[in-house]
């Protein structure tokens, strides 16, 4: 018989007392939770490498998870970039289609207020189905759609800015791109304390393109000569 305290042979899949070892993967998760995990894994890893050049293994280990259990939950790489992008795309349509947006108060601010949340909830996603989805054939279908249902929706609001219905899609496009890109480049390196001054600045300034638009008076940037200077000279 061993003596007590002596080391003891530990069978395969046990620990020994005391010990625990933990992983994504060991910890049982429901599949709703699982999926979450793995999509914002995917996020990340898509937005760092590319689509391409991420393999569901990259993911996996992104996730701490093993390349089978993606590929229980995910059928293809095809399937989980959709995923990716479709978090984002259905959380805009909980908040947008939900009934028509009040024209009371600073309605700017409360559409740039709403995108900035879900793309603080989907920072990776937000970003790659503004910037890179449309880069790639398999998901240029679906930004597209994203693009154009935000312009119409964008086009409604501002119907009344020109009689010429051309000028107003121009318009719609022009805020819709704006936006999108503002808010993009505000998670590359804005600071989130400082979220509610990213706020103010972005309604003042579709506030301001708007009323111009309309004809009514804004003022100009700067008044007198302008010191400023591109800085590439010219070849």
């Amino acid at each position: 018989m061993a003596a007590e305290g002596a080391s003891r042979t530990t069978r395969p899949g046990t620990t020994r007392p005391g010990v625990t070892t933990k992983t994504h993967a060991a910890v049982r998760l429901p599949r709703a939770e699982r999926r979450e995990q793995i999509v914002r894994a995917a996020a990340a890893a898509f937005l760092t490498t590319g689509y391409e050049k991420t393999s569901m293994e990259d993911v996996a280990r992104a996730a701490g998870v093993t390349r089978l259990i993606v590929y229980r939950i995910f059928e293809s790489k095809e399937l989980l970039y959709l995923a990716v992008l479709n978090a984002v795309v259905d959380e805009m349509a909980l908040e947008f289609d939900s009934g028509p947006v009040s024209t009371e108060g600073d309605t700017g601010r409360t559409i740039v207020s709403t995108l900035l949340g879900i793309a603080r909830r989907h920072p990776d996603g937000f970003r790659l189905l503004w910037r890179h989805a449309s880069n790639q054939a398999e998901f240029r279908d679906l930004h597209a759609l994203f693009k154009a249902s935000a312009e119409e929706f964008a086009g409604a609001l501002i119907a009344g800015i020109d009689p010429d219905p051309m000028m107003v899609r121009w318009a719609a496009a022009s805020l819709v791109s704006h936006v999108h890109e503002s808010i993009c480049l505000w998670l590359d390196g804005g600071d989130p304390q400082l979220d509610g001054r990213f706020l103010q600045m972005q309604s003042d300034g579709m506030r301001a393109m708007v009323m111009v638009w309309k004809g009514q008076q804004a003022e100009p940037l700067r008044r007198g000569r302008v010191s400023a200077r591109w800085p590439i000279p010219p070849s």
